[in-house]
């Protein structure tokens, strides 16, 4: 699905579609547009997906945890690119500081109180019978006697 598409749903609709709010949608794409310009100054061949489809494919992948594979499939790209694309993505957003989460110490200065559930998931060792080489040769043993006996 490409952004031509998605130009023309409602603001509620698209926000259901991708997530985000569409004024989100275009600060987004206007860090990742003068990413794409500085990179192109320096060397390098075009990217094959526009920026709006490199958005939204990681869209894609946050919204609906999608397998990189599935995403490359939608796409018409391999795994590995469909890999790159996203991270590349993720990196270039977090790096303009616009789209980052709080940090634990801004959770703990805050008022809101978390309630915390913990669970002992650690392993326990489980009994099972000892297998020795004497019970397993006499099984053997004795079943292939009772076939010799009943010839």
């Amino acid at each position: 699905m490409g952004y031509n598409k998605l130009k023309n749903l409602k603001d509620s609709d698209f926000k259901r579609l991708t997530g985000i709010e569409r004024s989100t949608f275009k600060s987004m794409i206007s860090i990742l547009r003068s990413d794409c310009r500085k990179r192109q100054k320096s060397g390098g061949r075009r990217p094959t997906k526009t920026v709006e489809t490199r958005l939204l494919m990681t869209l894609e992948y946050w919204r609906e945890y999608r397998t990189y594979f599935h995403i490359g499939k939608n796409y018409n790209l391999s795994e590995s690119q469909a890999f790159c694309i996203i991270r590349r993505v993720e990196d270039t957003l977090i790096k303009s500081g616009k789209f980052t989460l709080p940090g634990k110490k801004a959770l703990l200065k805050s008022d809101m109180e978390y309630d915390v559930v913990m669970v002992d998931a650690t392993e326990c060792p489980v009994e099972r019978p000892k297998k020795s080489k004497g019970n397993i040769t006499l099984a053997r043993k004795n079943a292939t006697l009772r076939k010799h006996k009943s010839l």
